[in-house]
């Protein structure tokens, strides 16, 4: 034992009971580990266990505080956990048998109940009373089990976590439909043979904005993004994207070019049938309608990044020669 722990009288140790690896024992058996249960205390930067030692105690903090952490290579101290009264110390390696990988030091004078008491191992006992530490050796299966369910769950949750922040980062703001930063990021997840690729873009957009301001403009792109999303719905698998001003679109997986075309007509017509909206009191009204370009990768563009920029080209030379029309791009028919 090292010398800055100092044996104490026995006492109260009944607190390390409390450990998972002592839930189902009878009264006679709880008894047989309090026995063999003495409390320590730990002065004040005393440490407790350090890399390389095995586990054999368990400890439970009664008193005080302590901290774990590991040393890394550059010398600096990276803190793994803090524990007050109440809390198991090194439970887990002492159910695993295992070495210790950090240090436990006491942020100040901290009594500790610990088992098996001084000089004594867990293996000491196993003639003494067999089915005690049977059912020890059975409790830290289940605990070291549960423990690594515990972890799944919390890499699950944390994973959704990670999701979350990762819509968040390519979410657009104003419409809730992903950025092309997704499409730029994600497309070696996101594309399968053959991908759809379908943009949109108002015509006559900025009438409307001139007109009655960018809030309507913001109003009308929420439409659009409505209308995008209902058909990757109803489609069953694909992404309604914004990409650099108000030009939208979706991405289809494993979608053929007749099911393209027709849900790049479809996207049309749904725009034409957004409600017409008067613009101020002369009587006139702003009707929708949109250009639009669409392809299937890799049939008719095998590189991504030409593809993608070839649809985009087509979208805005359709939109710049009057819009209200379909296109369909071809590398082949691309300038």
């Amino acid at each position: 034992m090292a010398d800055n722990i100092m044996e104490m009288e026995s006492s109260d140790i009944s607190s390390i009971l409390k450990s998972n690896l002592f839930s189902n024992l009878l009264p006679n058996e709880k008894k047989f580990i309090t026995d063999r249960t003495e409390l320590l205390q730990l002065r004040k930067s005393g440490v407790l266990f350090q890399p390389g030692k095995k586990a054999e105690k368990l400890y439970l903090l009664v008193k005080g505080l302590i901290r774990v952490y590991r040393r890394l290579e550059n010398g600096e101290e990276e803190e793994i956990a803090l524990f007050a009264p109440g809390d198991n110390i090194g439970d887990y390696d002492f159910a695993r048998g295992n070495e210790y990988n950090a240090y436990a030091e006491a942020l100040e004078d901290s009594t500790l109940a610990m088992f098996p008491s001084v000089g004594f191992t867990l293996e000491s006992y196993i003639l003494e009373a067999p089915h005690i530490i049977s059912k020890i050796f059975l409790n830290s299966t289940i605990m070291i089990t549960t423990r690594i369910k515990d972890t799944r769950k919390l890499l699950i949750e944390s994973m959704s976590w990670v999701q979350e922040l990762h819509r968040k980062l390519h979410e657009d703001p104003g419409t809730g439909l992903w950025k092309q930063s997704f499409l730029t990021d994600e497309k070696n997840q996101l594309l399968e043979d053959p991908t759809a690729l379908i943009m949109l873009k108002p015509d006559r957009f900025k009438i409307l904005v001139d007109a009655l301001g960018h809030d309507m403009g913001d109003r009308a792109m929420v439409k659009i993004a409505s209308i995008l999303r209902n058909i990757v719905r109803k489609h069953g698998n694909g992404w309604a994207l914004r990409f650099r001003s108000n030009e939208t679109g979706i991405l289809i997986n494993k979608c053929d070019a007749i099911l393209a075309e027709a849900l790049a007509f479809s996207l049309a017509d749904a725009i034409a049938d957004i409600p017409p909206i008067p613009l101020g009191d002369s009587g006139e009204v702003f009707t929708f309608s949109g250009s639009v370009a669409w392809g299937i990768w890799p049939t008719d563009d095998r590189i991504w990044d030409s593809f993608y920029e070839g649809i985009y080209k087509l979208l805005m030379d359709t939109w710049k020669n009057g819009g209200m029309r379909v296109s369909h791009y071809r590398k082949e028919w691309s300038s």
